[in-house]
C-alpha cells in the first residue's frame, strides 16, 4: 500500500474520532460563534489529532504547522456551515438543505486532508 494511502486513511480516521464521538454538545452548540471556547476546543481536538495522525511520516515542524493548518481551516469550515445552519434555520428534522450542508461540511473536510496529505509525499 502506498505511503499516501496510509497518511490519507490515518487522516480520514482522525476525522471521523475527532468530530463525532469526540465532539460535545458544548462543541457543536457554539461552533456558529466566531471565537467561541466550543469551537475552538473542537478545532485544537482536531489539530491535536492531525498532529499523532502525522507524527510518523514527516519532520516534527512540518507536522507541528500542518497540524495547525488543519485546525484553522477545520475551525472556519464548521463555522461557515454553523453560520448558514442558522441563517436560513436548517436543521436535520426541516429538510434537505441540513444534510447538504452537512455533507459539503464533510467533502471540504476531506479535501483538507487530501491537501495536507500531498505536503507530505
Amino acid at each position: 500500500m502506498s505511503t499516501e494511502i496510509v497518511i490519507l486513511a490515518a487522516l480520514l480516521t482522525k476525522h471521523i474520532i475527532c468530530d463525532f464521538p469526540l465532539q460535545t454538545p458544548y462543541q457543536f452548540t457554539n461552533k456558529g460563534t466566531y471565537g467561541h471556547a466550543g469551537g475552538l476546543l473542537h478545532a485544537g481536538i482536531h489539530g491535536f489529532g492531525t498532529f499523532f495522525a502525522l507524527i510518523w511520516f514527516a519532520p516534527l515542524l512540518l507536522i507541528l504547522k500542518l497540524a495547525l493548518l488543519d485546525a484553522l481551516i477545520h475551525y472556519h469550515i464548521d463555522w461557515v456551515k454553523n453560520k448558514i445552519n442558522r441563517r436560513y434555520n436548517l436543521k436535520p428534522s426541516n429538510g434537505q438543505g441540513f444534510w447538504i450542508t452537512f455533507g459539503l461540511d464533510q467533502y471540504f473536510h476531506q479535501i483538507t486532508y487530501l491537501v495536507l496529505c500531498l505536503q507530505l509525499t
